[in-house]
C-alpha cells in the first residue's frame, strides 16, 4: 500500500473513532463500524462523486483486504479517482485487478481506464484498452478523442474522429461532445476548412442550436478571423445562450482588434439580463487599455466586479491588476493586490511588471524579494521581466545571483528567453565576457539570442566584435530581422560610409529595407557619416514615413548645417511629437540668425498644447546665451519654476547661463535656492565665478562641494584651475593642479596642463611655463603653445614667443588668431622683418583676420555691431554721437564740466 495511502487510512480510523462521539454530524456509511460489500460499493461511488479521492480509493483497498471484490462501477469510481493523484502506479495496479477479475471487457470499467490513461498521457495504454475492449459506444471514442486533444496531437484527435465518422462501428455517430472537442483545435491552429466541414456535419445533425455546439462554432470562426459574419450568425442561431456564448463572441471580438464591438457586445449581454462571469471580464479589462477613455471604462467594470462580489477570483483580480498597471494607477494597483487573499504566480508577475513599465525599478525589485520570502517560486515570466530591471539599475548581484537560480533549475535552464535576457543584462552592465560565454554555451539559440549579443556589443562600442559576429550570423544561415539591422547600422556609421552602404544593399536584398525602422536606421546612418546626399535620396525613396522617419531627417541637416531642409521637412510634416519641435529648436539656436525663430517656435509649442521638457529649456537657454538676455533668461527661469521642471541638468544649464550674460549676482542667488545639489550645480557655479574672475569664491564653492562629500571630475577640476588663472592664483592654482592625481587619483588631462601654463602664463613667469611644457608626460598641443605665445605677446618676451610660435605653426598652422598674435608680438617689438613675414606668410595661406563683432540690447532689441559694417539703420545718429564723444574725450579736463 502506497504512503500517502496509509496515512489516509489512518486519518479514516481516527475520524471514525471521532465520529462514534457525534453520530448526527456525520453520514450513514460513518455509522456503520464494519460495512458490507453493498455499503462500501455505494461508500466508493459516494466519495468520488464527491471528489473525496483519497476516502475512495481507501475505501477500495479496505474491501481488497477484506476479501470482498467491487463492482463495476465501483472498480470505475475507483480508478477515476486514481487519475486525480499525480501517481500512474495506482492506476496500473487498479488496472491489473480489473484484468484479474475480468473487469476490462465491461464498457464503465474500460472508459474509466481509458480516462485514467489520457489525464496521465499515457494514449499507448489508452488506445490498448480502447482496442480490446468489446463493445464501443460514442463515449469511448470521445474520451478518446479528448486524449489526444488535451495532449496536442490534434492530427491524431481529428483522425479518430475521421475514423468514427467514416467507419460507422456498430452504427456509432460523433455525438455534440465529439464536435466541440474538435472545434477548439480548428480555432487553435485556425484551419477553417475544418471548422466549417465539422459545421456541416452539425447542420446535417441538428446540432447547430445547442449551447455547446453553437458556443463552440462561434468561438472557432471568431478565432479564425470570421467574427461579424460566420461567428456572429452561429451565435444568434443559438436556441439557448448561456454567459459562454456571449464570451465566445466577446472574445473573438478582442482577439480581433474589435473593441469597440466588443464593448458593445458587453453592455448588449448586461441589458440582455446576463451576468458576466470571471471569463468576461478577463476578455473586457485588457481592451480598455487600446481604447479612449480606457480609464474609465476599467473603473466602470471594476465597480460591475465588486458589485457581484467578482473580486474573490484570482484571474479577475489579475486582470484588475494588469489593467491598472497598463493605465500607469499604480496606485490601484497596490490596492488590489493588498486586498487579495489568495495570489498565484501571475499575480506577483504582473505587479512586477506593472512596477517595470512604470519606471518603479526599485519597487519591482522589492517586489520580486517579497514574491520569494512568500515562498512562491519565480517561474520563467518573472525572471524575464526582472532581469532587464537588474540591468537597468546596474544591479550586477542581483543579476547573478538570477543566473546562479536558473542554473539551479532544469526546468528554467531550458528556456532561451532567460538566457537571451541574461546576454542582454550582462551586456548592459559591461560584462561583455559573461554575455559571450552564455551566448556560446547555449544549445538552442534563436534569433532574439543572436540579436542580444549584437546589442550587447553595440552597448560598449565594439564596433568590430558586432560586425564579425553579424558575419558569422550570416554564414551560420541565420536570417537576420529588422532588429539585427537596427542594431549593426549604428555600428557601421562609427567606422565608415563603405559599411553603412554595405549593410543597406543587404537590407536592399533582403526585401527589408522597406520596413520603417529600417529606412529609419539607414537615413541615420548616412546622416552619422555626413553623408547627407544619401540620406536624403533614401528619405525620398521611402514609400512609408513616419514621425520617427521625419525626425531623423532633421537630425541629420541639424547635425551638418542644413537649416533650410529642415525647416522644409518640418514645416511639411502634418504631426509632429515633442522630439519634433525640440530638433527644430535646436537647429534655430545653432544659428545666431535665427534667434527670434528659436522664440517664435518655443511660443508656437505651447500654443499646440504641448509642453516644453527638459530638452527644450536647454535650447532655448542657449539662444539666451547668444543674445545674453538677463530678461530673457529670467523668463525661462519662472517658467521652469510654474512647470515643476525639477531637472538637475536644467538647473546647471540655468546657473551657466545666468553667468554668461553676466548676472553672477542671479547665478549665485539661484545656487543657494537649490536644495539638492549635485556636481552638474557645483561645476555650474564654480564655472560661473571663475568666468566673472571670482577665483576666491570659486575656490570657497568646490571647498563646499568636497565637504558634501561629491568626487570631483576632470571638468570642474579645469574649471577651478581656469578661476585660480584668471584671479592670479598661481600658488593656490598649482596647489590644485597637484590635488588632482595626489589627492583625487585623476590622471590630468590636456586641458588641466593648458589651465597650468595659462596660470604661470598670466603672471609673467614665462620661463617655469616653458620648463612646465617641456616637462609634460605627452606633447603639448596647439592650445598650450598659443597660451604660451599670447602671454609672450603680452610681457614683450620675444625669444620664448619664437619658441612658442615655431610649436605652434607645426602643430597648427591654418589658425589665423595665431598669426596675428606673432604679428603684433613682433610689432610691439618693433621688428617690422618679422611684422612682413607673417603677413607674407598669411597671404599665401590665404587667411585673414575675422571682423570684429559686438551687440548690446536696449528696449528688449538686440544691436548688432561689426567692423566696416554701414547696415544699421541708425547708423547716422550713431556715427554723430561717437563723433560728439571723441570731441569731448579730447577736450582738456577743465572744460570738459562744461560740455557735460
Amino acid at each position: 500500500m502506497l504512503p500517502h495511502l496509509k496515512k489516509s487510512l489512518r486519518f479514516t480510523e481516527r475520524r471514525s473513532l471521532s465520529v462514534r462521539t457525534n453520530l448526527n454530524e456525520h453520514n450513514l456509511f460513518d455509522e456503520i463500524p464494519q460495512r458490507d460489500y453493498k455499503s462500501n460499493n455505494s461508500a466508493i461511488k459516494t466519495f468520488t462523486a464527491n471528489k473525496q479521492h483519497t476516502e475512495s480509493v481507501t475505501t477500495f483497498k479496505s474491501m481488497q483486504s477484506s476479501c470482498q471484490v467491487p463492482d463495476s462501477f465501483a472498480l470505475a469510481a475507483a480508478i477515476k479517482s486514481s487519475s486525480a493523484f499525480s501517481n500512474p502506479s495506482l492506476g496500473k495496479s487498479l488496472h491489473g485487478f480489473a484484468e484479474k477479475m475480468g473487469f476490462t471487457i465491461n464498457a464503465i470499467v474500460a472508459k474509466s481506464l481509458m480516462h485514467m490513461y489520457a489525464r496521465f498521457n499515457m494514449l499507448d495504454d489508452s488506445c490498448r484498452v480502447f482496442d480490446d475492449m468489446g463493445q464501443r459506444d460514442s463515449v469511448s471514442w470521445n474520451v478518446l478523442i479528448t486524449g489526444f486533444a488535451r495532449a496536442h496531437m490534434y492530427n491524431e484527435a481529428m483522425g479518430l474522429f475521421y475514423m468514427m465518422h467514416t467507419f460507422n462501428d456498430e452504427g456509432v455517430q460523433p455525438t455534440d461532445i465529439s464536435v466541440a472537442v474538435l472545434l477548439p483545435i480548428c480555432a487553435k491552429l485556425r484551419f477553417l476548412k475544418h471548422g466549417q466541414s465539422l459545421h456541416c456535419h452539425c447542420i446535417k445533425r441538428g446540432l447547430e442550436g445547442e449551447t455547446l455546439i453553437g458556443n463552440a462554432l462561434a468561438s472557432m470562426y471568431a478565432k479564425c478571423g470570421r467574427v461579424m459574419d460566420d461567428a456572429r450568425v452561429s451565435f444568434e442561431l443559438i436556441g439557448d445562450k448561456d454567459v459562454v456564448s456571449w464570451n465566445s463572441l466577446i472574445a473573438g471580438c478582442s482577439e480581433n482588434g474589435l473593441f469597440d464591438e466588443a464593448f458593445e457586445l458587453f453592455y448588449e449581454m448586461v441589458l440582455n439580463g446576463f451576468i458576466p462571469n470571471y471569463a468576461t471580464i478577463v476578455n473586457v479589462l485588457p481592451i480598455c487599455g487600446f481604447v479612449d477613455n480606457g480609464w474609465l471604462y476599467g473603473r466602470e467594470i471594476h465597480s460591475f466586479v465588486l458589485r457581484f462580489g467578482l473580486e474573490v477570483d484570482v484571474s479577475v483580480c489579475n486582470a484588475l491588476l494588469s489593467h491598472y498597471s497598463k493605465v500607469g494607477d499604480t496606485k490601484e494597483v497596490e490596492s488590489i493586490f493588498k486586498n487579495m487573499c489568495i495570489r498565484d504566480t501571475v499575480t506577483w508577475n504582473t505587479v512586477i511588471a506593472g512596477y517595470a513599465s512604470n519606471g518603479w525599478l526599485s519597487k519591482a525589485m522589492d517586489l520580486f524579494h517579497d514574491m520569494n520570502s512568500s515562498g512562491i517560486r519565480p517561474d520563467s515570466v518573472t525572471l524575464v521581466s526582472i532581469i532587464p530591471i537588474c540591468a537597468q539599475l546596474l544591479d550586477i548581484k542581483e543579476g547573478q545571483r538570477i543566473h546562479d537560480y536558473i542554473l539551479q533549475h532544469s526546468m528554467l535552464s531550458q528556456e532561451t528567453s532567460l538566457w537571451n535576457a541574461l546576454i542582454s543584462f550582462y551586456g548592459k552592465c559591461g560584462e561583455l565576457d559573461a554575455a559571450l560565454d552564455i551566448f556560446k554555451e547555449m544549445q538552442k539559440k534563436d534569433l532574439i539570442s543572436w540579436n542580444a549579443m549584437l546589442n550587447a556589443f553595440l552597448d560598449n562600442d565594439q564596433w568590430m566584435k558586432l560586425l564579425t559576429l553579424f558575419n558569422q550570423m550570416i554564414n551560420n544561415g541565420i536570417k537576420p530581422d529588422s532588429i539585427t539591422l537596427t542594431s549593426v547600422l549604428p555600428a557601421c556609421a562609427s567606422m565608415e560610409m563603405r559599411k553603412v552602404r554595405e549593410v543597406h544593399g543587404y537590407a536592399f536584398r533582403a526585401g527589408l529595407s522597406t520596413q520603417q525602422t529600417v529606412g529609419n536606421a539607414v537615413l541615420d546612418a548616412y546622416a552619422k557619416c555626413g553623408s547627407i546626399e544619401n540620406a536624403s535620396k533614401t528619405f525620398e525613396n521611402l514609400v512609408e514615413r513616419n514621425i520617427v522617419t521625419n525626425n531623423t531627417m532633421i537630425s541629420g541637416y541639424m547635425k551638418n548645417g542644413y537649416q533650410e531642409d529642415a525647416e522644409k521637412i518640418f514645416n511639411h510634416m502634418l504631426d509632429r511629437d515633442q522630439t519634433t519641435w525640440n530638433l527644430m529648436l535646436q537647429v534655430y539656436a545653432q544659428s545666431e540668425s535665427n534667434n527670434n525663430s528659436a522664440f517664435s517656435l518655443f511660443r508656437e509649442l505651447q500654443e499646440k498644447g504641448m509642453k516644453p521638457n527638459t530638452v527644450s529649456i536647454m535650447s532655448i537657454l542657449g539662444v539666451c546665451t547668444q543674445l545674453a538676455s538677463i530678461r530673457l533668461v529670467r523668463q525661462i527661469h519662472a517658467y521652469t519654476i510654474r512647470a515643476s521642471l525639477d531637472d538637475l541638468h536644467v538647473k546647471g544649464n540655468l546657473l551657466d547661463t545666468y553667468s554668461k550674460c553676466g548676472s553672477i549676482k542671479d547665478a549665485s542667488k539661484f545656487f543657494q535656492t537649490c536644495h539638492e545639489k549635485d556636481l552638474i550645480i557645483f561645476t555650474a557655479m564654480v564655472g560661473g565665478f571663475a568666468m566673472h574672475g571670482m577665483a576666491k569664491e570659486a575656490i570657497n564653492i568646490f571647498s563646499e562641494m568636497l565637504q558634501f562629500g561629491i568626487k570631483p571630475d576632470h571638468v570642474i577640476l579645469t574649471t577651478l584651475l581656469s578661476a585660480c588663472s584668471h584671479g592670479g592664483l598661481v600658488d593656490e592654482g598649482l596647489k590644485h593642479f597637484k590635488s588632482i592625481k595626489d589627492i583625487h587619483d585623476i590622471e590630468p588631462t590636456m586641458e588641466h596642463y593648458a589651465c597650468a601654463v595659462d596660470l604661470l602664463s598670466r603672471r609673467g613667469r614665462l620661463k617655469e611655463a616653458h620648463d612646465f611644457i617641456m616637462d609634460m608626460p605627452y606633447e603639448a598641443n596647439a592650445n598650450i603653445w598659443s597660451t604660451l605665445l599670447g602671454s609672450c605677446k603680452t610681457h614683450g618676451e620675444v625669444n620664448i614667443g619664437r619658441i612658442a610660435a615655431e610649436k605652434l605653426l607645426d602643430v597648427e598652422d591654418a589658425n589665423v588668431g595665431n598669426f596675428v598674435v606673432m604679428s603684433n608680438m613682433y610689432a610691439a617689438d618693433r621688428n617690422w622683418d618679422g611684422v612682413e613675414k607673417v603677413r607674407m606668410m598669411m597671404k599665401n595661406k590665404d587667411l585673414k583676420k575675422p571682423a570684429g563683432c559686438s551687440w548690446i540690447e536696449v528696449e528688449k532689441m538686440r544691436h548688432v555691431f561689426v567692423a566696416g559694417d554701414l547696415a544699421h539703420p541708425q547708423r547716422a545718429l550713431i556715427y554723430e554721437t561717437l563723433t560728439s564723444l571723441t570731441q569731448q574725450i579730447k577736450v582738456q579736463p577743465s572744460q570738459r564740466h562744461f560740455l557735460l
